[in-house]
């Protein structure tokens, strides 16, 4: 579905990304780790096609979507062959209301009839959407946020989703109720492209885990490969 093969990457003059490695294939959910500022976030930005609207652009290597070129595709592009964003800061719009947020991507990309993804759908994932959907982005707490950038990501009908810091700054039980929302997700078949810091919580949840530092690949493996390795965690995860 996925697959990135030593991309570089990088803003301006300056290099990020020096060589990433990773793959999402069908139903699968995979986790892109690393510590604050290892180039997770711009490995994200040049999937989807967003570096060239800050300046920068993608240098070399490959993205492929279902085997084909997609590096310097542009992000419109990149969202009709089926990915899904949730990015870093939610980024709702704020004076829209939940239902308008909501609406504003609504479109069918996995191709499914009939699509898996309506507002009902959504809401019902998140009832409190559905209690809130008069009010404007701007009105909501950070976990309503992000629910709505999540169930905006979904009414896409994505083939691969993916999040940026998931979790972030929410919560001790809207993170729970986060995390058993891509667990019901991923028992769906949802392939996912996950960051998030709660190493407990993705190696639960995750098949495979992408470890990054400095901008290229260092490590990958399953979760249980992850747990034997404490080397890794100790040299790329903690603080």
């Amino acid at each position: 579905m996925l697959r990135l093969e030593g991309l570089t990457a990088g803003y301006g003059g300056s290099q990020v990304l020096f060589g990433i490695d990773l793959a999402v294939g069908p139903g699968e959910v995979v986790t892109l780790l690393g510590r604050n500022g290892m180039g997770k976030t711009t490995t994200v930005r040049a999937i989807m096609g967003l570096l060239p609207s800050v300046g920068g652009r993608v240098w070399g290597g490959g993205i492929a979507l279902d085997g084909q070129a997609a590096a310097g595709m542009a992000a419109h592009r990149v969202a009709q062959r089926g990915l899904g964003l949730v990015p870093e800061g939610r980024q709702v719009f704020p004076t829209l209301t939940v239902e308008e947020n909501l609406l504003a991507t609504a479109a069918n990309r996995s191709g499914r009839t009939p699509p898996r993804w309506t507002l009902d759908a959504v809401y019902a994932f998140f009832p409190r959407l559905r209690e809130r959907r008069a009010n404007p982005g701007a009105k909501l707490s950070g976990g309503e946020q992000q629910m709505v950038a999540i169930g905006r990501a979904l009414m896409t009908n994505p083939r691969l989703l993916i999040l940026d810091e998931a979790t972030e700054g929410l919560a001790p039980l809207i993170r729970a109720e986060i995390w058993d929302v891509l667990a019901k997700l991923k028992a769906e078949g949802q392939a996912i492209l996950l960051i998030d810091k709660n190493l407990a919580a993705v190696t639960r949840l995750a098949d495979r885990h992408v470890v990054i530092e400095k901008g290229r690949t260092v490590w990958t493996g399953t979760s249980a490969e992850l747990a034997a390795a404490p080397e890794v965690r100790d040299s790329y995860l903690h603080l």
